[in-house]
């Protein structure tokens, strides 16, 4: 039990449920979500047959920043890891308090644009119900689930991972047979939208960019470390297995899919893994593929829920946020009033409409956290008698992720197709979290390692 500094009485803490099976598909289910669906004919048309070369350059690109939070993990396995190891390393509170708001920040955004998204799935099956009445619905529901305990979240996880893993299988099982038929080094021509004649290096991470963000999941699997057992070994673990296994099933899905179609047809296709499985196998009902893709959208915003709500949870143990964002449950053990808070803010967003320039600056955000963060590490490595994890990386590979994330930030903001309004967007953001921070200030902010983890 936690002792409240207010009351100085004892408060219940969060519960350990999740083993390394559960960790891992909840790391699956994140990493996979429903953006593979619209993505593979982006990545296709940019890439052609040599699409699958583009998921493992983007998941060695993340692979460095993923290495650094299973580091992390096994070192300082707790809720809101990422801005405790912030201000262990660097001393300044507000960069804590921006880096936490953030990545909270983006995932409110994805929530509030996956629920409009499952409304617009069920309006397509038929259902009559405003757009908004079907968004908040959905969240209400959501709610509930994260409410009742880690261990129902999990379930859900488990069930929404299993449906949307069911529909890349159906990809894969339906290409397979076409396996072998193109070159899949193939790109298109520089007429066609190539960058240059042939595969180059520059094409390689200008896809690695686009699919960039299939990989992560990093700061969903950190936050849930004090629900975690045996963490400072099953974090690092689980999330090693997770990049893995969301690689593999990307690469055979996007051999598949370029086996069955032409890199043209799909890089002009609106739902091109529908098409895919409509040509490869015409009697399988593609109203199927709405049902996982309402699926893995709801799991992508169960696990931004979750997330959310463990990071407000452990910022306020910190002393980064008020002191009632930490409060448990005593029956069901979660952080409710930081789930009912989240719920709020994320009803506002749903009600102000499409939200896409807002989601595309939180992702900016989120690249600007994996910066710092893989910075901190370096920093807490040369500082002498920090505590070492069970996983430990040299030195040069939190250096390595501080420069592949900055280049991916250039990629986003002045790459072909960037929106000069998403970095304004991030900028207001930033300035409104600085607001915030100078209202709060936050007086004592907590660095001790606290009670050990096992």
């Amino acid at each position: 039990m936690a002792v409240d500094e207010a009351t100085s009485s004892p408060q219940p803490t969060l519960v350990r449920t999740l083993g390394l099976g559960s960790l891992t598909v909840y790391g699956v289910g994140d990493m996979l979500g429903a953006g593979v669906y619209g993505l593979m004919g982006r990545a296709a048309g940019l890439m052609g047959n040599a699409v699958w070369l583009a998921f493992v350059m983007a998941m060695l690109v993340a692979l460095l920043t993923g290495l650094s939070y299973a580091n992390i993990g096994s070192r300082y396995p707790r809720a809101a890891g990422a801005p405790y190891v912030v201000h262990r390393a660097f001393r300044a509170p507000f960069i804590s308090f921006l880096i936490g708001l953030g990545v909270a920040a983006s995932g409110l955004t994805s929530m509030a644009t996956g629920s409009r998204v499952i409304a617009g799935y069920v309006q397509s099956l038929g259902v009559g119900l405003p757009t908004g009445v079907l968004a908040v619905g959905f969240l209400m529901l959501l709610s509930l689930v994260v409410f009742r305990g880690m261990r129902e979240s999990t379930w859900m996880n488990m069930l929404c991972t299993g449906v949307e893993l069911s529909g890349l299988l159906i990809v894969i099982g339906v290409g397979v047979g076409s396996w072998g038929s193109v070159d899949y080094f193939e790109v298109p021509p520089p007429e066609a939208g190539g960058m240059e004649a042939g595969l180059t290096l520059g094409l390689l991470l200008q896809g690695a960019v686009l699919t960039f963000f299939s990989f992560i999941g990093f700061e969903d699997i950190l936050n849930v470390a004090e629900e975690v057992k045996r963490p400072r070994v099953v974090l690092p673990l689980g999330l090693m297995l997770a990049l893995l296994i969301a690689t593999l099933l990307y690469v055979l899905v996007a051999i598949s899919a370029v086996s069955v179609l032409s890199y043209r047809e799909l890089g002009q296709s609106k739902a091109a893994l529908v098409d895919v499985v409509r040509k490869a196998a015409p009697a399988f009902p593609p109203i199927l593929f709405t049902a996982i893709s309402i699926f893995a959208v709801a799991n992508t915003a169960l696990l931004n829920y979750v997330m959310g709500s463990r990071l407000l949870y452990g910022m306020s143990r910190q002393g980064l946020l008020p002191v009632f964002l930490g409060r448990i449950h005593s029956g069901r053990r979660t952080p409710h009033v930081a789930i009912l808070v989240l719920l709020g803010v994320v009803l506002t967003l749903v009600l102000l409409g499409d939200i896409r320039q807002l989601a595309d600056a939180t992702s900016l955000l989120l690249l600007m956290a994996f910066v710092v963060v893989n910075g901190a590490l370096v920093v807490l490595k040369f500082r002498p008698n920090e505590p070492r994890g069970s996983f430990e990386v040299p030195v040069v590979v939190p250096m390595a992720g501080v420069l592949v994330c900055l280049v991916m930030i250039i990629g986003r903001v002045f790459g072909p197709g960037a929106d000069a309004r998403a970095p304004l967007i991030a900028g207001g953001i930033i300035t409104g979290i600085g607001l915030l921070y100078v209202l709060r200030r936050p007086r004592h902010v907590v660095v001790e390692e606290g009670p050990e983890h096992p």
